[in-house]
Parts: C-alpha cells; sequence; structure tokens
C-alpha cells in the first residue's frame, strides 16, 4: 500500500494482482524470480522453487541440491516491492512500514531488518500485525474504551491469537502464542494427503514438486469461499479431481479446532475477563476457512467478527489508512452479542461522539438561525392592490439561507449514520458503499424537504406568500444537493471509498458552524434593535463582529489547511465586515451557502480520486 502525505493511497500491483506471493524460483546463475515468473518456471524446474522462504526452520533452503540463503530469497520479494513503490511514487519513498508477526523476537526482527537493508529499505518500521488491525479498527469507529482488550486472530499459513489492550498512547500486546498446524498451510497439507490417498503416484507434500499439489489444492479451498465445488488439476498422470465444501470442511475441523484452543489459551495467558473484551477479529487469508469464526467464538464464548478483505487489513492499519472496506462478511457467535462487536466494521451501528458532535452542532444552530429569523423578521403591510392587502417583511433573508444549509449539513452528516441503520436492518442489500449511497441520498432529499418546511413556518408566521421564502430556503441547498447525489453514485456504483473513512468524510467543520451563526445571530440583532445614543456605536459594532464571523465561518469552509486559513480567513473577515448592512444579509448568506458548497466539491473530488474498490457482498 502506497500512501501519499496528503492521505491519498492505492495498493500495489504485481501481475495484475495486489498480493504478491512469497515464493520465488532460484536460477541456475543463481538469480531470484518472484511472482508469477517464479511459478510459471517452478512447474519447469520444480526443484528451484521455494514456495515460503519465511517458513524455513533455519537461514538456508534447498535449491537443486544446493543450498542459498533464505535472506536472499526474502529481500528479493522486498526488493520487488520497493522497486514498484518507487516507481509508482515517481521517485524515492520516504517511510517504509513492515508488518511483522507479534510472535517475533528480537533476533527474528533484527534478521529482518537486515534482509529489508539488503533488499534497499533503509531503518524500516516494524508493525505487529495484531497492533495494526487493532489501530485500524479502532480508526473505523469501534468503541474500544482505554483499559478493554481486544483479541486478534490471525489465519495465515500458521495461526497466532494475540490479546491487546488499549493503554493512554495505544494497543499493547499482552499475550502471543503461535501454532505452524493451526493455519491454512495445514490444511492445504492434509487435503494433499488425503488427494494422494487416491493417486499414490502423486508427489508427497515434503518431495520437490509437492508444493503444486499444495498450490491447486489451496486455490481450489479460496475458490470453495464462493461455491459448492471447484474441479482441481493435478500433475499427470493424476486424473482431475472434484473438491466440494464438504471434503475441505471435514479437513478443517481439526485444525481450526486447534485455533480455537490457542484464542482461549491467550485469554487465559494474559488473565483477560470476557466481559472486558471488546471485540474478537479474524483476520488473515485463511480467516474464511469453513467453521474458522465458529471454533474461535466457541471457545471463548465472545461473538467473532471477520473483515472484508480480511488479508489486508493489518496492511491498511499499518499504513494508516482508515477509509478501507470493513464492513462484515460473516459473524460468528459463541454467546450474546454485543454492539461493540459490530461497532468498527460498519462504520458503528452506534454513533461515536464526535459522530454526533457534526451532525448535533450544525442541526441546533440551523434551529437557533431559524427561530432567530422568525422572532426578528419585521411586517410591515402596503398599499392595497387587486389581490389585496400586500404584506412586505424587512428581514435578515441571509439567516433563512443559512439556516437552510445547516439543516442540510446536519442530515448529510447523519448520512453515515444512517447507513449504518441500514446495514444493521439489511433493508439495503449488497456492499458498504451501497449503503452510503443510499444514506447519502437519503439525508440529501430529507435536507431539501426541511428547507421546504422552513419556508412554510415562514410564509405562515409572518403572513406573506411563501414564493419569495422558497426562494431563500431552497435554492441555496441545490449546489449541495447535486454534489451529495454525485457522491452517491461515486459510492454505490463507483466503488469509491474515501481513504479517511465516510464518517470523517461526511464531517462538516464545527468551527465553521457555531462562527457562522454567532455572526448571522449578530448582525440580525444589531439590525432590528433600537438604537438610543448611548448604545448606537456598540450596536454598531456587533453588526461589524457578526460580518467578521461569517467571513471567518466562510474561510474555515472554504480552505482546510492551517497555511491557508490563515491568508484566506483574514480577508474575507475584514470583506464581510466591511460590507454589513441591511442590504448585505442576503449577499452573506448566499457567500456561506457556495463556501459550504465548495467544501462539498472538495470533498467530491478527493472521493473521485480516491481508488476504485471492488467490495464484496455482506453476508
Amino acid at each position: 500500500m502506497l500512501v501519499w502525505p496528503d492521505g491519498r493511497s492505492i495498493p500495489l500491483i504485481f501481475d495484475g494482482s495486489p498480493a504478491l506471493p512469497s515464493g520465488v524460483w532460484v536460477a541456475p546463475d543463481g538469480s531470484v524470480l518472484t511472482g508469477e515468473a517464479a511459478w510459471r518456471q517452478a512447474s519447469v524446474a520444480p526443484d528451484r522453487f521455494v514456495p515460503a522462504p519465511l517458513r524455513l526452520p533455519g537461514d538456508r533452503a534447498v535449491a537443486t541440491g544446493g543450498e542459498v540463503e533464505a535472506a536472499a530469497l526474502v529481500a528479493a520479494v522486498l526488493g520487488r516491492v520497493m522497486g514498484e513503490a518507487q516507481r509508482v511514487a515517481g521517485g524515492v519513498v520516504g517511510e517504509v512500514v513492515l508488518v511483522v508477526p507479534a510472535g517475533w523476537g528480537p533476533r527474528r526482527r533484527t534478521w529482518f531488518r537486515q534482509v529489508a537493508h539488503r533488499a534497499g529499505i533503509r531503518q524500516p518500521s516494524l508493525v505487529e500485525a495484531p497492533v495494526a488491525v487493532a489501530d485500524h479498527v479502532l480508526a473505523t469507529g469501534a468503541q474500544v474504551l482505554v483499559g478493554q482488550f481486544l483479541l486478534v486472530c490471525d489465519f495465515g499459513a500458521g495461526f497466532e491469537a494475540t490479546v491487546l489492550r488499549r493503554g493512554p498512547h495505544g494497543f499493547e500486546v499482552l499475550s502471543t502464542l503461535h501454532d505452524e498446524d493451526a493455519g491454512g498451510a495445514r490444511v492445504d497439507e492434509l487435503l494433499a494427503e488425503q488427494v494422494r490417498q487416491a493417486h499414490p503416484d502423486l508427489p508427497k507434500v515434503s518431495d520437490p514438486g509437492g508444493w503444486a499439489v499444495v498450490a491447486g489444492l489451496r486455490t481450489a479451498r479460496q475458490a470453495l469461499s464462493g461455491r459448492s465445488a471447484v474441479t482441481v488439476m493435478l500433475p499427470e498422470p493424476a486424473p482431475a479431481v472434484v473438491m466440494t465444501a464438504q471434503v475441505v470442511e471435514s479437513v478443517t475441523t481439526t485444525v481450526v479446532r486447534r485455533a480455537g484452543e490457542l484464542a482461549r489459551e491467550a485469554m487465559v495467558a494474559a488473565e483477560v475477563d470476557p466481559a472486558q473484551v471488546a471485540g474478537v477479529y479474524c483476520v488473515g487469508g485463511a480467516a474464511l476457512m469453513p467453521g474458522a469464526p465458529q471454533a474461535i467464538a466457541q471457545a471463548t464464548g465472545l461473538s467473532s467478527l471477520v473483515p472484508e478483505n480480511p488479508a489486508v487489513v493489518a496492511v491498511y492499519g499499518a499504513a494508516g489508512v482508515g477509509g478501507a472496506p470493513t464492513a462484515p462478511t460473516y459473524a460468528a457467535t459463541g454467546g450474546m452479542a454485543r454492539p461493540s462487536d459490530f461497532g468498527g466494521m460498519t462504520e458503528g451501528l452506534l454513533p461515536s461522539w464526535w459522530r454526533a458532535v457534526a451532525v448535533v452542532v450544525p442541526g441546533m444552530a440551523s434551529l437557533v438561525v431559524i427561530a432567530h429569523f422568525l422572532f426578528t423578521a419585521e411586517v410591515f403591510n402596503g398599499a392595497r392592490t387587486f389581490w389585496g392587502p400586500s404584506t412586505y417583511a424587512l428581514a435578515n433573508w441571509g439567516e433563512l439561507a443559512v439556516a437552510s444549509v445547516l439543516a442540510m449539513v446536519a442530515c448529510v452528516a447523519a448520512g453515515g449514520v444512517v447507513a449504518s441503520v441500514l446495514a444493521a436492518m439489511n433493508t439495503v442489500p449488497g456492499s458498504v458503499g451501497v449503503r452510503v449511497g443510499a444514506g447519502i441520498a437519503g439525508a440529501a432529499a430529507t435536507g431539501v424537504s426541511v428547507a421546504g418546511l422552513y419556508a412554510v413556518a415562514g410564509s405562515l408566521w409572518i403572513g406573506m406568500p411563501i414564493g419569495p421564502l422558497l426562494r431563500w430556503a431552497v435554492l441555496p441547498v441545490l449546489p449541495m444537493v447535486m454534489l451529495a447525489l454525485v457522491a452517491a453514485v461515486l459510492a454505490t456504483w463507483g466503488g469509491r471509498q474515501p481513504v479517511e473513512g465516510w464518517d470523517r468524510w461526511l464531517g462538516f467543520p464545527a468551527v465553521s458552524v457555531l462562527v457562522a451563526t454567532a455572526g448571522m445571530v449578530l448582525m440580525q440583532y444589531a439590525m432590528t434593535t433600537p438604537r438610543p445614543p448611548d448604545l448606537a456605536l456598540l450596536i454598531e459594532v456587533s453588526a461589524r463582529v457578526g460580518g467578521l464571523l461569517v467571513g471567518v465561518g466562510i474561510g474555515w469552509a472554504v480552505v482546510s489547511l492551517w497555511w491557508q486559513r490563515l491568508i484566506l480567513v483574514p480577508l474575507l473577515a475584514v470583506f464581510c465586515t466591511a460590507i454589513v448592512s441591511w442590504q448585505a444579509t442576503g449577499v452573506l448568506g448566499v457567500m456561506y451557502a457556495l463556501a459550504v458548497a465548495f467544501w462539498w466539491l472538495r470533498k467530491l473530488w478527493q472521493l473521485a480520486r480516491s481508488p476504485a474498490r471492488s467490495v464484496p457482498h455482506a453476508r
């Protein structure tokens, strides 16, 4: 995963896939092939192929009867990754973070740093895989309080169960247990042994070429997650065999049972009370094996969750990419499920406090502004016309526009919460993007309805035709509506996911809301209150301060970087302060509406530039 300083991220692609296999092929001249090229050559000279250099028992591997350094083989894989990262980045990569198992000790980590240095990676940072998973879970909105615990079960080639505690400065590992025979590699070996019983001519797993049988069975096992049966092509002279889900499940039973025992033992070793465990997460490339989450749930008595794309969750956490798709594809329950079990995996079924602020602050501000608009408007009856007595109002029409805009901001900020509720109720099928798109579209429609209700309420309260009120209430929010609908389309059909996560992406800056609300109220107060000579100067200053605050709110919404705000905000504040008058109140309201629309346009541009992800449907 390549991440830019501005938050943009993109997965690196190797031979058309975002994953680079660890298998390598050693050429006669000592050069090392990786990825697809290694697998192609392996069919020609299988004795030169090393499928998993990191799992070698020592620092040597046997290839064509001779020994080669395991460090050289691992460095070849890391070197290719580094080269691709520099090619995509168009220059030197400043920082490299490598994910390692929590069970690696100082000696193994030092060896891995030396391998990385050999691959051209200078001073990499090592992050433990369960810590990276926990950081990503927390970044996506999970409710994990300081002092609570997480259990991370990593189903890779082997299995690792880790108990973590959230402290004031991050997560710390309390216990970790590892077993090479409780992961996907052991399942593949058992499947190969079962097939070999029917076809004795096939090579053993330990023989050169036995990896080819294991590789074919591994591919079949992974394909069975969405099918009932697949055909596996075996090396000649053995015929093809049909692999069914029942066969795989019968083999995985003993393996995942051992994984469950390790998970329970890890909790016992950490002396953790199950009531204080905020969540149990099953990750890794083999986490979708039949019975894996159920075994963890049965052994621990806690609900276990498998996120989408469980093999890359640790990578997203280490890269600090919070917007990775993490809706649960499978949940297994060993006891009563708690709301916190689902908090971080569907954008949060329960809104966190900062998400509530993003909704409540603009919502309450909108009600304050519309109430102030209605109660301070001065109504006048004019000359009698053909249609009856004419009525007009001396009011801050900018307040009505700002009230409608803030109502739309509150509704759109609630779009993430609406999407979470839809996900929980399963009323909207499909991926997280479909749910978020439906939530944003519904929020936009609700915002327009609220703006229309403001116009109706104003018409009834003031006693004047609804036409002018509709223009000031509905027209300012129409640009936001169109941009929100485009965002819904990008999320639903474009597969776009913001890198910072949907909640943060939908959160409008509260500072802008608060200062703009205070500015509009101050201006309206100064325009409508009586001006005795001894208070005239103070009231005039209040009006100017109101204009200044509206300018600050506009600038705060238009730009986001501190140095940009340092330049733009004072200029807008001075301009808005200078034009304060009855005639300018509407202009300031429209300016704020345009600033909010521009904020939406910036967010939409970020979403359009984010990489499209193919997200499986939630099950």
